[in-house]
């Protein structure tokens, strides 16, 4: 993109772009597929329109489940916990049995390929809290009927685990779930630059963040945007952007979850070649956002140590409340590290926050026990919180 394309197709992409219900947005990449041009230059965008068109689907096909009161197979799972982990991978890696090891969850291991089809949940402790993990379908192109439910996991999800086997190539298996999660709109390598589009306002086109666009203007982003008839929106910038970028957020929102990769089968001969590979590949990449552990689950070497990496990864702390003359809360509040009092006080309750007065500290973020602090407090893992209110 972009693909010169003739006004007829770019109009069905507009009404795409506009259109507000699943079933809406299937009619017009379908109105689109038949209207496009099959020139090279239109590649990419066709194959994004079909696979964008295949997610559309299943979301659909989910909805008609609920309706129909919960008949038929699960395909998105409901968060619990402190965060929701989708653990993907390619057939034959282990992936299941982890999930298994891990969690106690009643996952299907079999010695076949496509053992699993629908998505099965299970916690794993950590400490006091615990992380949700989300076996998922294979991820391969052998089953694309799974790929667009993968992909939706994954974009719903907090982080992303994803299992390799040490007894095959184990960069080469990373690349292709990498690849086909990134051909979905969801990165799990951090990106150069993000793009968010939020349509509507009142002062036209606006281009705000701190990122900035590679190959044009301001005044090229308003062209752009007014052929999808978009002509009020403010345009978030993050990193370093094309015009390219900022067509596909017209399209399609893009994600980021941050990715753990877990090496299975660290006692398989030839383990130690396959990992060096992957561990000097992942080294390289940018500010080295993606994690590796060699695990096994037949052995269960490293699995203690999943719950840290993750509880490091998804940069989260515990913060526990007290009332006055009380003890601190037993279960603690889960935040995103850099959260402040006022985060806190809007995830208990929205009176707190409205009627607040002050609140006290006890823990590593406190100059001293008992500390009177106001609402842009900074926070740290294992504070002990008492807010006062005027109510």
């Amino acid at each position: 993109m972009p693909a010169n394309l003739p006004p007829e197709a770019q109009a069905k992409l507009a009404k795409y772009s506009e259109a507000k219900t699943i079933e809406e947005k299937i009619r017009a990449l379908e109105e689109f597929l038949s209207a496009a041009p099959k020139h090279k230059g239109a590649e990419n965008l066709l194959l994004w329109a079909k696979r964008r068109l295949a997610e559309l689907r299943e979301e659909l096909e989910e909805q008609r489940r609920k309706r129909r009161g919960g008949g038929g197979p699960r395909i998105f799972v409901e968060k619990e916990g402190a965060a929701q982990v989708a653990v993907i991978g390619p057939p034959n890696t282990g992936k299941s049995l982890l999930v298994q090891r891990l969690t106690g969850a009643r996952t299907r291991v079999a010695d076949y390929p496509f053992s699993t089809t629908i998505p099965v949940p299970g916690m794993l402790p950590y400490k006091d809290i615990y992380f949700q993990l989300v076996d998922t379908p294979p991820l391969s192109e052998d089953a694309p009927q799974y790929i667009p439910r993968v992909a939706g996991i994954a974009r719903n999800a907090d982080a992303v685990i994803v299992v390799v086997g040490l007894d095959e190539d184990a960069l080469e298996q990373y690349r292709k779930v990498r690849d086909i999660l990134a051909e979905h709109g969801v990165y799990i390598e951090k990106p150069r630059g993000t793009v968010r589009i939020e349509k509507g306002g009142e002062h036209g086109v606006q281009v705000l963040g701190t990122g900035r666009i590679l190959d044009g203007t301001v005044r090229d982003v308003e062209r752009l945007l007014a052929r999808y008839r978009v002509y009020r929106a403010k345009v978030y910038i993050e990193g370093e952007v094309t015009l390219d970028d900022i067509e596909m957020a017209v399209l399609r929102s893009s994600v980021y979850r941050p990715a753990v990769v877990l090496a299975n089968k660290a006692d398989a001969p030839g383990a130690s070649e396959n990992y060096r590979r992957l561990y000097s590949y992942l080294a390289s990449r940018r500010e080295k956002s993606v994690w590796l552990l060699p695990v096994s689950a037949r052995t269960g070497y490293n699995l203690d140590r999943l719950g840290e990496l993750l509880f490091r990864r998804l940069e989260v702390i515990r913060v526990y409340t007290k009332r006055p003359n009380s003890e601190p809360s037993k279960t603690p509040v889960v935040l995103r590290r850099g959260a402040t009092v006022r985060d806190l006080a809007e995830r208990i309750h929205s009176d707190l926050l409205e009627y607040f007065q002050y609140a006290r500290v006890w823990g590593p973020s406190a100059k001293y026990p008992g500390e009177r602090v106001g609402l842009d407090h900074v926070l740290e893992d294992g504070d002990v919180v008492e807010i006062h209110s005027r109510r």
